[in-house]
């Protein structure tokens, strides 16, 4: 098959996709430096060979916990086939205390901590570690944990659009003193196959929705059992009811910085969350720890099963 029917063929199977799409960094600043140092990975482009070691990346899947983040690529090693799911993956970002990294094959599983300041200095360096690899066509996806807004706990969100406390699609940041603000639009598409693979793996239940993404866990989230709560059980209720009404299923901490950041750098992006609470019936966890643990096992099947069966559709593509 020639160059244009292969590329034909390929864009079919991926109508969102463009060809070898790279993944962009927006900073001319970036080419006069002699040595790049991704200090919080502990990764640079004069200590560590990055197209050799992380160039066949295709799929980066990062979420809050260290440990999660290593039972994923455990997850997707026994999914792929590639290597002994019970072997001992190393940590690639062993330096350094702040984020986790493994890989296998071509999945890249990365730790991003709690909330926007943690999640946006890991993908400053995370973009430009795929920069520097010489990656084309990734597709990024964040795995995690949230409360749900009217849902039974367990219940899977594929985020539709990530918004802001006040209920507005935005991502703002003080940049220089001035205020800027960004799109968090996600890949639609890339949510509707997320969306088909659970039903296809028909495990639990997963629906699409918008995700409110918020500054604290307590009181920017409406909380009624933090240190300090000067609102009511009503005022809470009807924040929350409003949220409801604005299609919103679920709220976290990071989708807002995640999906902007994304959409800039060229990364098709998803946002795939299980729910621990129904925050209209309360805001503690009452589950026990199998249940929780299974719970949080939902996100890295789901996403698990959708690699899976991408990476078995690119192979059938004629070479």
């Amino acid at each position: 098959m020639d160059s244009k029917n292969k590329e034909t063929s390929r864009n079919s199977m991926f109508p969102n996709l463009p060809p070898s799409s790279p993944v962009i960094v927006h900073n001319p600043y970036l080419g006069g430096l002699k040595e790049d140092i991704l200090y919080h990975l502990s990764l640079g482009t004069g200590t560590h060979n990055l197209p050799a070691l992380f160039g066949d990346v295709k799929f980066v899947c990062v979420g809050g916990s260290a440990r999660r983040m290593k039972e994923f690529i455990e997850h997707i090693a026994a999914e792929l086939g590639i290597q002994d799911p019970k072997s001992n993956y190393p940590n690639i970002c062993a330096g350094t205390d702040r984020y986790a990294m493994y890989k296998v094959g071509p999945v890249l599983s990365v730790s991003h901590g709690i909330g926007i300041p943690s999640i946006s200095i890991m993908l400053h360096e995370l973009i430009k570690l795929l920069h520097h690899a010489r990656c084309t066509d990734v597709t990024i996806i964040r795995i995690g944990t949230s409360g749900g807004i009217g849902l039974e706990p367990g219940t899977v969100v594929v985020t539709k659009q990530s918004v802001d406390a006040k209920l507005v699609p935005k991502f703002e940041q003080l940049i220089l003193g001035e205020l800027v603000v960004r799109d968090t639009d996600l890949d639609y598409g890339l949510a509707e196959e997320l969306l088909r693979s659970s039903k296809e793996l028909g495990q639990f239940n997963t629906v699409m929705g918008n995700t409110m993404c918020t500054l604290d866990f307590y009181e920017g989230q409406g909380r009624l059992d933090g240190a300090f709560c000067l609102y009511t059980e009503e005022d809470k209720h009807k924040y929350l009811t409003k949220a409801r009404e604005a299609g919103v299923c679920n709220i976290e901490m990071e989708s807002a910085a995640f999906a902007a950041m994304c959409k800039l750098s060229g990364l098709r992006a998803a946002v795939v969350c299980t729910t621990l609470v129904d925050r209209l019936k309360g805001d503690q966890l009452n589950i026990s720890h199998d249940v929780l643990h299974s719970y949080q096992q939902r996100p890295q099947i789901l996403v698990g099963y959708y690699i899976k069966k991408q990476i078995k559709a690119r192979e059938a593509i004629p070479k």
